[in-house]
């Protein structure tokens, strides 16, 4: 199973989650493919996630679980893979979502349908309480962080993640615009350990 986890304020429909459904769609060695909408609360976007799993590994059992997240999403994807010893690959992930989220409390409107939603301070506490540290495995991590990142810091992501695979990108920015360059990379890792099972 791979799990795609999007951003704040972002959905399926985000460049990099259809860039990925497109390269894995009908390829036998990626098993299955889920990317949902995520609650704009952390714990019910949490639970969403846990439900999703449960249910993958109750009918496929021996297929490698492997969670991929961007910005927010990559932060939900360290606590997800912390907890289930699972591989994940995370783009420009948030570090210290509690601090930078703090700032996002109010009403907001989606990217990619303009839809309006509240992120309220107990969202805040939520994202908190999740918290899982460093990784205790960097060698399950794929890390991407562009040096041209408007919105986070690239060298807390390098540090945070420091020991996993992936790479520094100079420049690009936190959407990763560029993100076709590296694609190939990113579905070398999520791929690998399918190729061998």
């Amino acid at each position: 199973m791979i799990l795609y986890l999007h951003g704040f304020r972002s959905s399926p429909s985000s460049a990099k989650a259809r860039m990925m459904a497109d390269a894995l769609t009908g390829r036998r060695d990626s098993g299955s493919w889920h990317c949902p909408q995520l609650p704009a609360s952390p714990a019910q976007a949490m639970a969403l996630c846990e439900a999703l799993i449960e249910r993958h590994l109750d009918s496929a059992a021996n297929e490698p679980l492997t969670v991929i997240g961007s910005s927010l999403g990559g932060y939900y994807a360290t606590c997800l893979a912390e907890k289930r010893r699972c591989r994940a690959v995370v783009l420009n992930p948030v570090v210290h979502a509690a601090r930078d989220l703090a700032t996002q409390v109010g009403e907001h409107t989606q990217y990619h349908s303009e839809e309006p939603f509240a992120f309220l301070p107990e969202y805040v506490d939520e994202l908190a309480r999740m918290a899982v540290g460093r990784p205790a495995d960097p060698q399950r991590y794929f890390l991407l962080a562009a040096t041209g990142d408007e919105v986070l810091d690239w060298r807390e992501m390098a540090q945070w993640y420091a020991g996993s695979h992936g790479r520094i990108i100079q420049g690009s920015d936190h959407g990763i615009s560029d993100f076709e360059q590296w694609l190939p990379e990113v579905l070398g890792f999520v791929l690998e350990p399918r190729l061998h099972s």
